[in-house]
């Protein structure tokens, strides 16, 4: 089990069919802009499903061999992490938290278990943030940098150190 900066314990363990409606409530719970919508209830939770079904598609298509992860505290589900292992990069697919457990140091946790992973093997982490979402600045803080800047997302990467300096060399 690991603890965060807070001392909040967690741990993760692989998502399993069991999940599934746990996962939907997370992915619900990051929808600010479909919770704000003056839908019906029964509507909202139709694109609520819908939408959650098609990322988890495309997430799928994308990065088939995905490792896809369940956090706990306590024995209950409250995120989950989405990573994609490949031989010059680990890359962070998504991670997500219920709102009761954001701000307490838990992601910034899990994404330094992956920076010492990188350490040790493909030397490089990368991801994609909404360019309005507050996690950008805990990336850079984590020492992420800017890759790619396109209308809606930025790329990210982090690098560990030796291979920036190479590359600064060059």
């Amino acid at each position: 089990m690991r603890r965060s900066e807070d001392a909040v314990e967690f741990r993760r363990r692989g998502a399993t069919a069991a999940d599934d409606e746990f996962l939907l409530a997370l992915y619900a719970s990051t929808r600010e802009d479909l919770n704000a919508a003056s839908l019906a209830a029964k509507q909202k939770q139709l694109l609520v499903e819908m939408q959650h079904n098609a990322q988890r598609q495309q997430y799928a298509f994308a990065f088939p061999n995905a490792e896809h992860y369940v956090i706990e505290v306590a024995g209950e589900p409250i995120g989950r992490l989405l990573i994609n292992r490949g031989a010059n990069e680990l890359r962070l697919i998504d991670i997500a938290l219920l709102p009761a457990y954001r701000n307490r140091g838990i992601g910034a946790a899990l994404i330094r278990q992956l920076l010492q992973e990188a350490e040790t093997t493909s030397g490089a982490v990368r991801l994609q943030v909404q360019k309005a979402n507050p996690a950008a600045d805990l990336y850079r803080r984590l020492g992420f940098s800017f890759v790619h800047d396109d209308d809606a997302f930025l790329t990210m990467e982090w690098r560990r150190q030796a291979d920036f300096n190479n590359a600064a060399e060059t």
